[in-house]
């Protein structure tokens, strides 16, 4: 039978401090299973120090669990970088509904093999297996082409942009000048982001 697979890793890992990005990644799955709990087949489970997977209930879930995952990022106090497979494929055994192990099929094995060949390339997202695969990832390009731009204090500022929804309030919250925070949104893209985000998924907004 034939499931959603979601994996991501961590970008560059290897520079990252080992005990610190186990703890982030660790606090990010649980945030993402709590929140998405009846969303999630088989719970998002870390399956190596920088590596995470699960099967989602939908495509729709697990687009969804992707854009929550990027903005949860944004909060960091260092920047963590993922990349993404969301697979549709084969699973032969029973899907494991406490922990993502166990199971065996070849779309398991298809979905981590493109992780690994992602490695070599600049995209950080992969939709397979979708009607509208293509559109999806080209909308996740341009996602990317924004927010790579964005340094450590652009995350943050975003981050209340992208949760506020409003300029004004956001000048109000970091205590800054109004019409400075309007020029920061335009600067940093957010009204296209949002745009992208209701492409990617329609409830994302």
């Amino acid at each position: 039978m034939k499931y959603w697979i979601l994996m991501a890793d961590v970008v560059d890992s290897k520079l990252a401090k080992g005990e610190k990005l186990a703890k982030e990644l660790n606090k990010l799955v649980q945030y993402l299973n709590t929140t998405f709990e009846k969303q999630v087949a088989s719970p998002l489970t870390i399956t190596l120090g920088d590596e995470f997977q699960g099967v989602v209930n939908t495509e729709e879930a697990g687009l969804q669990i992707m854009l929550a995952a990027e903005e949860w990022l944004l909060r960091l106090p260092d920047i963590l970088v993922l990349r993404y497979v969301l697979h549709r494929g084969t699973i032969d055994t029973p899907i494991n509904t406490e922990i993502a192990h166990g199971m065996l099929g070849k779309g398991l094995a298809d979905a981590r093999n493109r992780l690994n060949e992602m490695k070599k390339e600049k995209d950080r997202y992969c939709i397979e297996g979708s009607e509208k695969e293509a559109l999806l990832n080209k909308y996740w390009i341009l996602y990317q082409s924004i927010t790579d731009g964005w340094n450590l204090k652009d995350r943050n500022l975003a981050a209340d942009f992208l949760l506020l929804g409003d300029y004004k309030e956001v000048a109000e919250k970091q205590n800054r000048n109004t019409s400075l925070m309007w020029k920061r949104e335009q600067s940093l893209k957010i009204r296209e982001i949002n745009i992208l985000k209701t492409l990617i998924h329609p409830e994302s907004n």
